[in-house]
């Protein structure tokens, strides 16, 4: 599907919600349901907690947070996608679970540009590639010959599919063939590099913050535009002159196809303000997400833009998973 259809898409879905005619005026008038697809305690889970408590004041209705976890968020997907379009159930999406699954998997249970209308992005972060802090290579030009030159022991750990898209776009731009090695978790992911399990990891800033503190291990590069504050003096993959690795993962509230517009731009409001407080940006930092609010259209493009990108990079490296 081209980028023209899949924002053709989205118009049809914000327009169908025209049909329904509610207005915001008395919404909301009951508790809303934040969902989530992860386990309570979970970075993601924290990060929801805080949101629903804050636009609960400014909604004057409890937000409360509901775990549905498993299948790589597709279980709180999917009964997002097929509850009741009245903005009382909202998802707490991600890169992840909206635009790398799609691009991977075949036997998806939800469409994200059909059965969703993006509210609002709360956040956004880059990967890291790291390595052993002892291990051959100290900058990724380094790892990339090392690569070339023992691809027997060209590998990479990943705890998730954004991970290993990441990585597998480094191995399209560098000319390089890292194999995969698939963990649980970013914690599993990790230690196996700083187990010397494996040679290289693609995670979040935050999961590899204990192993850069301990020495263990090195962060070669960002997939960021700039560099981040998080991680002085780590180059980023565009300094190095690989434009194409330019990548951000991010983080959203999405309603289910069909909620009225008014319901869905008094829910990206509340989102902007709650985006906006110093407790809220201070939170995110130590999480190693980047506040950001925007718009419902803005969104959507993101959400466009990042389908067609994942699933060119999946294609590409004949990356192709199942549950």
């Amino acid at each position: 599907m081209t980028l023209t259809r899949f924002a053709a898409a989205f118009a049809t879905v914000a327009l169908s919600a025209v049909a329904f005619g509610a207005s915001a005026d008395d919404y909301p008038s009951k508790p809303i349901r934040l969902v989530v697809g992860f386990t309570a305690g979970g970075g993601s889970d924290i990060i929801a907690r805080l949101v629903a408590a804050k636009m609960s004041e400014g909604l004057n209705q409890r937000v409360v947070v509901e775990n549905r976890p498993g299948a790589l968020s597709m279980i709180a997907s999917e009964h997002v996608a097929k509850s009741a379009p009245d903005g009382y159930t909202v998802l707490l999406g991600a890169t992840g679970s909206m635009v790398v699954n799609p691009a991977v998997y075949s036997n998806m249970r939800y469409d994200t540009v059909k059965d969703f209308v993006p509210v609002s992005l709360i956040g956004t972060l880059p990967l890291v590639l790291a390595v052993n802090a002892n291990g051959p290579a100290r900058t990724v030009p380094e790892l990339i010959n090392y690569a070339k030159a023992n691809p027997g022991k060209a590998n990479y750990s990943s705890a998730a599919a954004p991970f290993q898209l990441a990585a597998e776009q480094l191995n399209l731009q560098a000319g390089t063939a890292f194999q995969n090695i698939s963990y649980k978790g970013s914690t599993d992911a990790v230690n196996a590099v700083m187990g010397n399990d494996v040679l290289a990891t693609f995670a979040d800033p935050v999961a590899i913050t204990a192993g850069l503190q301990s020495g263990k291990l090195r962060a070669l590069a960002v997939t960021s535009a700039k560099e981040d504050p998080s991680l002085p003096g780590v180059p980023t993959f565009q300094q190095l002159g690989m434009q194409n690795m330019d990548m951000r993962l991010w983080q959203g509230l999405l309603v289910p196809a069909g909620t009225p517009p008014a319901i869905v731009k008094r829910l990206q409001d509340e989102v902007a303000r709650v985006v906006a407080m110093p407790e809220v940006r201070t939170k995110f930092v130590s999480f190693g997400l980047e506040p950001v609010s925007s718009t419902s259209a803005e969104f959507s493009q993101q959400i466009v833009n990042d389908l067609a990108r994942w699933s060119g990079i999946a294609k590409a490296a004949n990356v192709k998973l199942e549950m």
